[in-house]
C-alpha cells in the first residue's frame, strides 16, 4: 500500500532501488537507461521508475538531500516494499588531491558527527558501513567494465554551507574522510537494523583543494559512469 511519500503499491518495485539524491537524475537514468520504465511515484516531485535493465528489473527513485530524507525514502522502501538492496549514486567534494572531477568513488564507510543514527536507536558510533555483499558486487562490475573505483571512507555531513575553515577540514580528513557527502552515514544505518543491503557510489563533482567544479546541468545528466557500475551488478 501507498505510504504518506510513495504512491506505489507493492509489486511496483523492484527489489534493486538506484537512489540519485537529485530526482530529476533519477529520471535521466530512467529514460536513457531502462527499457520500458514505469513512473510510481510523484509525490513531492520525489520521482521513481521501474524498468529492466539487461533483463533484470530494476528501479531508481530520487532521496533528496540529507540524512533525514534519504532515511524516510530508504526505510519505506525497505519496510515497506520489501526493497532488499539499495545503491545511492550521488555527487561529492573531493578533501584530497588523489580525488579528482568525475573520479567514481566506493564509500567504504561514512563518518558522521551527526546524531542521527543515535536517534533511530541508540547507536553511538560515528561510523556506518556498507554491505559487504554489494561491495563485492559493485566492485565485479566496475572491473568488467573497466571502470576505477576509489575506495575511501566519506564524510556524511548535516551542513553544506559552514564557517569552520581549514581547521574543520584538518580534523574530517584525520577521521580518514576523502570526500564529503550528505546521505550514506544514514542509509547504511538503516540498511544494518532492518537486515537488508546498502552501498554507495559517488562521483566527484567538485574540490576543497582544487579550483574545478561541475555545473547542476552536468551533475544531473553527466555521471554516467557510476550509473553503469550500478546498473550492470549482478544482484
Amino acid at each position: 500500500m501507498a505510504t504518506p511519500h510513495n504512491s506505489a503499491e507493492k509489486g511496483m518495485i523492484a527489489k534493486t532501488v538506484l537512489m540519485p539524491g537529485d530526482p530529476l537524475r533519477a529520471k535521466f537514468i530512467a529514460e536513457t537507461f531502462l527499457e520500458n520504465p514505469v513512473q510510481f511515484n510523484t509525490v513531492r516531485g520525489m520521482l521513481g521508475f521501474t524498468g529492466t535493465y539487461k533483463g533484470r528489473e530494476i528501479s531508481v527513485m530520487g532521496s533528496g538531500m540529507g540524512m533525514p530524507s534519504i532515511g524516510i525514502y530508504s526505510y519505506e522502501l525497505f519496510t515497506q516494499y520489501d526493497v532488499e538492496n539499495i545503491i545511492r549514486i550521488g555527487s561529492a567534494g573531493s578533501y584530497i588531491k588523489d580525488l579528482k572531477i568525475y573520479d567514481v568513488v566506493f564509500c567504504d564507510s561514512a563518518f558522521s558527527e551527526s546524531s542521527f543514527a543515535k536517534m533511530v536507536d541508540g547507536y553511538d558510533k560515528d561510523v556506518t558501513y556498507p554491505s559487504e555483499v554489494l561491495k563485492e558486487k559493485l566492485q565485479a562490475s566496475a572491473d568488467e567494465l573497466g571502470i576505477k573505483l576509489h575506495h575511501t571512507r566519506v564524510h556524511s555531513s548535516d551542513v553544506f554551507y559552514n564557517h569552520l575553515g581549514e581547521e574543520y577540514l584538518d580534523q574530517v580528513r584525520a577521521k580518514g574522510c576523502g570526500c564529503v557527502e550528505m546521505e550514506s552515514f544514514a542509509l547504511f544505518h538503516y540498511a544494518k537494523i532492518l537486515g537488508k543491503n546498502a552501498a554507495c557510489l559517488l562521483t566527484i563533482s567538485d574540490s576543497f583543494v582544487e579550483d574545478s567544479v561541475t555545473t547542476a546541468e552536468e551533475r544531473q545528466t553527466s555521471f554516467t559512469k557510476m550509473m553503469e557500475v550500478a546498473l550492470n551488478a549482478k544482484y
